[in-house]
């Protein structure tokens, strides 16, 4: 499938126009902060983007960012303006026209900020070891509906993991689908093209993530996808399609659960542009000053990565009041059985 998405990407789509799905765009409104930032991009750029969300989380301020197929470089140019001076983000990318354009206008982009923070590089997402790259030197991977159209989704998730520093961050948006897809859909050119051939069955992503040492993934965000070409529609008809961002922490010895060890956390306010409340995932929104009860691996989560410093945190793991509640999982004990008359799978 490597050559299908090089010639599509790179040769039959002329713009965000070409697309016929809403897989590989954005249709989420664009938070007030972004608009500026995207100002000093170039049109050109902004007009060869097909991501799916927003891959830009808080506090990215002399990080070291690697944007896994950055394509033309929409999401680089944005994030080299938030990593600053101090940072760096590196492009991967192996589509030699999308990379062009990427570098064509790298120059200026430089000199507008008064500072060059990145670069591009031409490789494949599942051949990341070779790429001289460093392991454990990156604070922060992004990637924007890319995963998917990649064959070899296990070395993707193994080099990530690889690349990452403890406590850093893969945050990410992509497509997945509410069942396993098919041969059929798997092996259309257009529909992987459009980023649905090669979506993953959510479940198995989460399997596939835990497989690799994310043994937690969060869900920041969703929302379905439109697919407005009747005859892909026919093609896929009875299936259901997902854009959603993850974040994926690197935290060796993270539970399997949410456990309860009596633990609570207190947001300090001083994330940027998140005064008043910061939202991890789409289950912890936490307001400024509360004590806001979590489970061990979200206090983890805050007490040893990059947004230590803004939380309050309280109490440890010498005690354990079992699962969490309201986190997803119950107690498999007290339920009728089947030898009574329920059913089972």
């Amino acid at each position: 499938m490597h050559e299908v998405i090089k010639d599509y990407y790179g040769r039959q789509l002329g713009g965000t126009g070409d697309l016929k799905t809403s897989a590989c765009c954005d249709v989420a409104q664009q938070p007030a902060w972004l608009k500026p930032l995207l100002s000093n991009v170039h049109t050109e750029v902004l007009a060869r983007y097909y991501g799916c969300g927003l891959v830009c989380p808080a506090l990215l301020e002399g990080c070291r960012v690697l944007d896994l197929g950055c394509g033309a470089g929409r999401d680089a140019y944005v994030l080299s303006q938030l990593v600053g001076p101090t940072g760096i983000v590196i492009g991967v990318d192996m589509t030699d026209e999308q990379l062009a354009v990427a570098e064509r206008h790298h120059a200026s982009h430089a000199e507008r900020l008064g500072y060059d923070n990145m670069h591009f590089v031409k490789g494949y997402i599942e051949r990341l070891e070779e790429l001289d790259l460093g392991a454990g030197s990156f604070d922060v991977i992004v990637s924007n509906c890319v995963v998917n159209l990649s064959p070899d989704k296990d070395a993707v998730l193994a080099g990530v993991h690889r690349l990452l520093r403890q406590g850093g961050e893969f945050y990410f948006s992509d497509v997945y689908a509410d069942r396993r897809v098919p041969a059929t859909v798997r092996n259309d050119p257009a529909l992987y093209s459009e980023c649905l051939g090669g979506a993953l069955y959510w479940k198995d992503f989460l399997r596939l993530a835990r497989r690799h040492g994310f043994v937690d993934p969060r869900l920041v965000e969703d929302h379905g996808i439109a697919i407005s070409d009747s005859e892909l529609a026919d093609r896929v008809r009875g299936m259901a399609f997902y854009s959603a961002t993850y974040r994926l922490f690197k935290l060796e010895g993270l539970e399997d659960a949410c456990e309860d060890h009596g633990q609570a956390v207190r947001y300090r306010g001083t994330i940027p542009g998140a005064a008043q409340r910061f939202e991890l995932d789409k289950h912890h929104a936490i307001d400024t000053g509360k004590v806001f009860p979590v489970c061990g691996n979200t206090l983890r989560m805050l007490s040893e990565t990059r947004y230590a410093t803004h939380f309050e945190c309280f109490g440890d793991f010498s005690v354990h009041f079992g699962l969490f509640a309201g986190c997803g999982e119950i107690s498999p004990f007290g339920f009728v059985t089947a030898a009574s008359g329920s059913a089972c799978c």
